[in-house]
């Protein structure tokens, strides 16, 4: 696909800050320098969490055959969708922002080869204390959830580009609006 704009993948472990760096950087930031796109999610917005386009599974399903997304996967029993309006914003040269899916990359890098991944990283001690301070896991799933984002040490792929976010919002916060803003710089580490 052909684009003039630039589409940053935003990953990480659950409780990295993904949401809280995607929020600071659309509160710095005009509509008219970047886009964050509103997932489509299969959970209720009571549950907390990101603010997202609350939608039933027989919605889901009948966006899906009518190929109104661009992405779409199931993770932890939910199903999530990205609007192919993606795609316009994209040809308008606009910055497109999305909170991704790990499982979903490859498939999203194979139909975006020019998009860039942003790792959002964290230290396991600051992954617990997160994940303790939100409450939304007990003792056992905070430790599946500090286990599995080992995982994220091991991460690979082209035009990635790695934030470390043990720091206060300040500081990484504007590390991503750097990222944003100017031409990105895969296999960087972004730190200050």
């Amino acid at each position: 696909m052909n684009n003039k704009g630039k589409l940053f993948y935003v990953v990480g472990a659950s409780g990295a800050g993904k949401d809280t760096l995607i929020e600071y950087a659309q509160k710095h930031l005009s509509d008219d320098e970047a886009v964050f796109v509103r997932r489509y999610i299969t959970r209720s917005i009571k549950k907390g969490g990101e603010n997202h386009i609350e939608i039933s599974i027989p919605e889901f399903q009948h966006k899906c055959h009518a190929n109104e997304f661009a992405m779409w996967w199931k993770s932890h029993g939910n199903f999530y969708g990205i609007s192919k309006n993606i795609d316009n914003w994209l040809k308008e040269g606009m910055s497109v922002v999305i909170n991704g899916s790990r499982g979903y990359h490859s498939q999203a890098f194979s139909n975006y080869p020019k998009m860039y991944t942003v790792l959002i990283e964290v230290s396991s001690e600051i992954l617990r204390e997160r994940l303790n301070n939100r409450g939304r896991e007990n003792q056992y799933e905070i430790a599946k959830r500090i286990e599995r984002s080992e995982q994220f040490k091991h991460f690979e792929a082209p035009n990635l580009i790695r934030i470390n976010n043990d720091m206060p919002i300040e500081i990484s916060g504007n590390l991503f609006l750097n990222l944003i803003q100017n031409k990105p710089e895969a296999g960087h580490i972004l730190t200050p």
